[in-house]
């Protein structure tokens, strides 16, 4: 049985980066030493320096596939088992074959030449795995079909990214390096943006990270390693629930970032009882303090707490451990013991352990509670059971009592003494208990009828007897009072999930939070109010009588609430409630602060371009007309025939001019006001595109004309559209040198169409293209026929009336283009509002 071959990836963050090039350097390298390596797969997509370096590599003929008439290309397979080399190179992992091949996918061939002992170097892009797939989807808008499983990958012998900085992959993708020139602005528009390149190499990296941090694991438990490494700082805050935690998370974030690359965690072990209660109010704003400080929020569930805090960090490979000074006061801790940090300082190891002072340490003096747990209706019935059964038992063992019986009265004493305890807990069983042993004292034990006792071992037996009547009673009594912590906890944990349900299933926050309230406290009503007294929401029937409890809801409300007092206890998660209450509250102010704002925002932009672009575009043609007619009056006898026609031409020329400018005052005013409607209805790009063409008389000579078949139509007013377009294609044209085309296409992407307009000008640089939606500074703006349409800046107004946006960008090989994004056709609108002005 042949040796399992090995497995090199080379993992990039998107297409270009370099990884088959990176592949066939390596191919060539070991070649050169004397390695056998061929060819499988090899997709150079006609990238020069990619070709350049497989020349001179023996490179299997691929095997020809005809699928629906269309002749396709594959790697044989059976080629690459017959040749048997010591290594083959195989690009694009993710690959699907053709239908009929010997597998789906090419991951899969991969999988059959390592098993016949041969060793493989392939690539992968890091969108095709399979865990990332929805991350990836969601950042880019592109989802991938083809994915490689992650289990596969993980036994890969060896992961390795090939990294490239987003702005040198964006350059190297202008230059032409990547694709072909006619997709080069399309890519560099949708997935080659430079935050998706950012996002997508941070993915890589932290997956390999993760990677690794598993392969260790991993090989520690193999060879049972259980000592931590210190292969970086990792930091791990015991929170106790109290006040005192964020003290600790701010020492604990310290010490992670003394180290580069330190990790801090926060932990907060659960008893199995649920007797340690943690304010849940503070541990709430502890949860959002770890992440703030970069940190990640943990919580187990461990009754031994030292143990628990022990055992996670081992298993997170933690160096460091900081806890808090024990809240327990002083006496406290020597009646009860060692305490957690001593333990834990016992028990760690070689992990450092950090023992934190703050304000609530060593609070008091207090001895520990000994109240019981039971209710006094509990206890009443323990006493009522003392009462009656003593007297009976007692006259029953007094009428059969012998000399050889003492023994045996004894104990069906202890079984009452038992009984009382699990009934009505510590007091009823102390009672009985003392009543019992004077009993057993003055009737069974000689000399009978006094309290003397002559035998020393009767005076051991009685306080056997008392102290088991104790211990009994105190596990009655812890019993109890971990069923009810254990009841409490489970119905405030149905309560909040009860909550969050009902806010999931489309009911409002506060009317659920507020309707939740009630049923779960038994109140009568409940009532949520402004300062003021104004009502925001009721639940229930408000009484008559009104005489209600007042709890407060952040700044901007009051709780109200109508029926029987609340414990303390039922107190505790009112006031969690209360805290989503304004949470809830806050969220609805913002949110409609933020509808109520999208539509002045929108109204506002178009409205300042309209005026100041107008106020630039009126005085012009203005004071050409009237330079104009002033010459005709003045000088008309003295002018000849050609200047009195240039001059009324110019006259005409100008005053159609103005009277458009007016037209599309009027328009767009009666579309602010909402007297004229602006429809934004499906329309195709190509439908707008052409008009404008023809509108400027732009022919096959100047424009080169790029429509995506496949493009969607976009969610856009077809006039106000044409409008922007007709700006756009003018200014291209007038910084347009002779001999070169504008260029115009449209595309779609994820929810968006794109319509991009190119020019090959001297561009503008990065930091100055926002100038160019600026009143008063288009360049060439010196005669009376260089644009007087609404101007960039209205027409950026009314793109982002549509709910898209307009932006500059640079034109490969210089220029400048001017990308039209508007949402498709069915998307999701960007704004909730859309006016004239928008």
């Amino acid at each position: 049985m042949s040796v399992r071959g090995r497995h090199r990836v080379l993992l990039g963050a998107a297409p270009g980066v370099g990884k088959t090039y990176a592949m066939l350097e390596e191919g060539r390298r070991l070649t050169e030493e004397g390695t056998d390596v061929v060819g499988g797969v090899i997709e150079t997509h006609q990238r020069a320096a990619t070709s350049a370096m497989a020349q001179g590599l023996e490179i299997l003929p691929s095997r020809s596939v005809i699928h629906r008439g269309v002749t396709l290309q594959e790697m044989d397979l059976e080629a690459v088992l017959a040749r048997a080399p010591q290594l083959v190179l195989v690009d694009e992992l993710a690959h699907t074959n053709v239908p009929g091949s010997a597998h789906e996918k090419r991951w899969q061939d991969v999988q059959e030449i390592l098993a016949a002992g041969i060793d493989v170097i392939s690539t992968l892009n890091v969108q095709h795995i399979e865990s990332l797939n929805d991350v990836i989807e969601s950042i880019t808008g592109v989802q991938q079909k083809e994915t490689v499983p992650d289990s596969f990958l993980r036994l890969a012998d060896q992961v390795e990214v090939i990294d490239l900085a987003p702005d040198a992959l964006r350059q190297r993708l202008a230059a032409g390096c990547v694709y072909p020139a006619d997709r080069i602005n399309a890519a560099l528009s949708n997935y080659f943006r430079l935050g998706n390149l950012t996002a997508l190499r941070e993915i890589a990296l932290l997956w390999l990270a993760d990677e690794v941090d598993s392969t260790l694991k991993k090989y520690r438990a193999e060879n049972g390693i259980d000592g931590h490494w210190e292969t970086r700082e990792r930091v791990v805050v015991a929170l106790p629930g109290g006040p005192e935690g964020e003290t600790l998370l701010r020492r604990g974030a310290r010490i992670a970032a003394r180290s580069s690359g330190g990790e801090l965690m926060a932990l907060h072990v659960i008893s199995h009882d649920g007797l340690r209660a943690a304010d849940p109010l503070d541990l709430a704003a502890q949860t959002a303090l770890v992440e703030k400080l970069g940190g990640s929020y943990h919580q187990v569930v461990g009754e031994d707490v030292p143990l628990a805090l022990v055992e996670f960090a081992r298993a997170v490979n933690a160096t460091q451990l900081v806890l808090g000074v024990s809240r327990r006061g002083r006496l406290n801790s020597v009646l009860t013991g060692r305490g957690i940090g001593s333990t834990v300082i016992r028990d760690s190891g070689d992990i450092d352990v950090h023992i934190v002072t703050h304000s609530a340490a060593h609070s008091g003096l207090r001895l520990p509670r000994s109240a019981g747990a039971l209710s006094a209706k509990r206890q009443l019935y323990g006493f009522v059971l003392a009462v009656v059964a003593w007297p009976l038992l007692s006259w029953a063992l007094i009428s059969t009592r012998t000399a050889q019986s003492v023994t045996s009265d004894v104990l069906l004493y202890q079984l009452l003494v038992i009984a009382v305890a699990l009934v009505g807990g510590l007091w009823p069983a102390l009672f009985a208990a003392a009543i019992s042993g004077l009993t057993i004292d003055l009737f069974f034990i000689e000399p009978f009828f006094t309290i003397t006792v002559d035998d020393p071992h009767h005076v051991l037996a009685l306080v056997l007897y008392v102290a088991t009547a104790l211990m009994v009673s105190v596990v009655v009594d812890r019993a109890a009072r971990q069923t009810r912590a254990a009841r409490r906890l489970g119905a405030e944990s149905q309560l909040l999930a009860t909550v969050a349900g009902s806010v999931l299933r489309g009911q409002e926050a506060v009317e659920a939070l507020i309707e939740r309230t009630r049923e779960s406290f038994g109140l009568e009503a409940v009532r949520l109010c402004t300062p003021e007294g104004k009502t925001l929401q009721t639940a229930g029937e408000l009484p008559s009588r009104r005489n209600p409890s007042r709890i407060p809801v952040g700044q901007r409300a009051i709780l109200e609430l109508y029926g029987q007092d609340l414990a303390a206890s039922e107190r505790r998660l009112l006031g969690v409630l209360a805290a989503q209450l304004d949470a809830a509250l806050e969220h609805g102010d913002l949110l409609g602060t933020a509808n109520e704002l999208a539509p002045l925002t929108a109204t506002d932009k178009v409205r300042s371009a309209l005026l100041s672009a107008l106020s630039h575009d009126l005085r012009r043609p203005l004071a050409a007309a009237t330079v104009s007619v002033g010459g005709l009056r003045t000088a008309g006898e003295q002018l000849s025939d050609a200047d009195r026609a240039e001059l009324l031409a110019t006259a005409d020329e100008s005053l159609t001019a103005l009277g458009q400018l007016i037209d599309d005052l009027l328009d767009t005013s009666r579309l602010q006001a909402g007297v004229l409607a602006a429809v934004a209805v499906p329309t195709h790009p190509g439908d707008v595109i052409l008009p404008a063409l023809d509108e400027l008389q732009l022919g096959p000579g100047q424009v080169d004309l790029d429509i995506d078949d496949t493009c969607d139509q976009a969610q856009a007013d077809p006039v106000l559209l044409q409008r922007v377009l007709v700006n756009l294609l003018s200014n291209a044209t007038r910084h347009t040198p002779e001999g070169t085309r504008i260029r115009i296409s449209a595309s779609s992407f994820a929810d968006s169409v794109q319509i991009r307009v190119a020019d090959h000008g001297n561009g503008i640089p990065a930091q100055r293209q926002d100038e160019v939606f600026v009143p008063f500074q288009r360049q060439g703006d010196t005669d009376n026929t260089a644009g007087l349409g609404l101007g960039l800046a209205l027409s950026r107004g009314f793109v982002e009336g549509m709910g898209g946006t307009l932006t500059p960008e640079d034109t490969p090989g210089g220029g400048l283009t001017m990308v039209v994004d508007l949402p498709a056709a069915g998307a999701t609108p960007r704004i909730s509002t859309r006016s004239a002005a928008g």
